[in-house]
């Protein structure tokens, strides 16, 4: 589609030349140059991912090439549109390939995690013990994997490709943009990481200190308008390997949680977090410093809510016409979410409390429920046939055993990405 849009501005263009007497050519090529010129550089900067597609990329040349040959004016805007275009997808280039060395080394560490654990056996207390400076970490990795997100992505992501185009030679050219995706990603892999390091200590003592630690650190996300690590704190800290721990909860001062679970509940389609977001969205209206500005919604949310429109909403209405409202209030959603991501985040950064939360190996569904068998055993007859059978899969036949091998568990994660519902319900 986007190969055929630009083919057709490039056609018109030739079209509207071959029109023209030759002695009028430029004059006529000078009053559809500056309309065309618009048009590209709009698309360009507002979707500059349509233009990893090879053949859009080389159209585009041609199309320029042909508008700003023989004029200097427009040979200059050309080539200042051109120089943005490609600073976008270069970035977009190295970003894609940091996640890649950042997976590379998660692998390398649960391969040395699987030999010897002791060596990188870390929590999150021993990188970072200050919530403030978490919540500001998680913040850096918000706003920058939010920045990579383009807005066709959006439109990506719900197209319904048509079961009869089978011509797979139409899109061997595009490389899509999986920003998105990758984004869902950290929020699922912050949940876990959260149940982890609540999971891991065999002390109660030291298992309720994390847990406030990440009551803290949840509360200055909220503080900051990062509602998606709020969400995916939360997320974390309800799973049921870490919900159980009751002999844990009953140390922790749960009053601040109850407090941040009464904003993010999902009742009445998370009324308390809609109206907490507008808040926040118009305290970034209004804002005095970047810090104000800060606003990151539950992007799952977001989702969901931009589907629900698109797929619940008729794209014309009984009459034929086009349903402008429909189109207008995606445009107004994406657009928004398009504006926060382009705050820059106005905290120090710290590499390695970044680096931690990246690449830390993190427990799967079935480690998580085995650390939390081992720290307070089973209740009821369901918990321990459960437990029995996740010590009978790694033979485990001790405790220390048990330990570990729920860190030789990690592995498993990656072999079988979690799924976790980011809706809390």
């Amino acid at each position: 589609m986007v190969y055929f849009l630009m083919s057709k501005v490039y056609h018109l263009v030739v079209e509207h030349q071959r029109l023209s007497e030759p002695q009028a050519d430029k004059i006529r090529l000078r009053k559809i140059a500056p309309k065309v010129l618009q048009l590209l550089t709009e698309w360009t900067e507002t979707f500059p991912y349509d233009f990893r597609d090879e053949r859009t990329m080389r159209r585009l040349k041609d199309l320029t090439h042909r508008l700003s040959s023989g004029d200097e004016l427009y040979r200059k805007a050309v080539q200042q549109m051109t120089q943005g275009l490609i600073r976008k997808l270069t970035a977009l280039g190295q970003y894609e390939e940091t996640l890649m060395k950042i997976s590379i080394t998660v692998t390398d560490r649960l391969a040395v995690l699987k030999t010897k654990p002791q060596a990188i056996q870390k929590d999150i207390l021993t990188i970072c013990n200050d919530p403030f400076t978490l919540a500001q970490q998680l913040t850096h990795i918000e706003l920058e994997r939010s920045s990579f997100i383009g807005p066709e992505e959006f439109i990506q992501a719900f197209i319904q490709k048509d079961p009869r185009d089978n011509d797979k030679s139409r899109f061997s050219g595009h490389k899509k943009a999986r920003n998105l995706e990758a984004y869902v990603d950290w929020f699922n892999r912050l949940s876990y990481l959260v149940a982890t390091e609540i999971c891991m200590p065999v002390k109660k003592k030291q298992r309720a200190r994390v847990t406030e630690f990440f009551i803290d650190v949840a509360r200055e996300c909220f503080n900051i308008g990062n509602f998606n690590s709020l969400m995916a704190i939360i997320s974390g800290m309800n799973m049921s390997p870490v919900s159980r721990l009751k002999k844990t909860w009953g140390k922790v001062k749960t009053a601040k949680f109850d407090i941040l679970e009464h904003q993010m509940d999902p009742s009445n389609n998370f009324y308390n977090y809609r109206t907490a977001l507008r808040g926040a969205t118009q305290r970034s209206i209004t804002a005095h410093s970047s810090r104000e500005k800060i606003v990151i919604p539950f992007f799952s949310l977001l989702i969901k809510d931009v589907y629900f429109l698109n797929e619940g909403c008729a794209n014309r209405l009984p009459n034929g016409h086009i349903n402008f409202e429909k189109f207008w209030e995606l445009a107004k959603q994406v657009s928004e979410f398009m504006a926060w991501k382009k705050v820059e985040c106005p905290f120090e950064k710290d590499r390695k409390i970044i680096a931690y939360l990246l690449t830390a190996p993190v427990f799967n569904e079935d480690a998580l429920y085995l650390a939390s068998y081992e720290s307070e055993g089973p209740e009821n007859n369901t918990e321990k046939e459960r437990w029995k059978s996740l010590r009978c899969v790694r033979g485990i036949r001790t405790v220390h055993q048990a330990c570990q091998i729920t860190l030789l568990l990690i592995q498993d994660l990656y072999r079988s990405q979690p799924q976790t519902s980011c809706l809390l319900t």
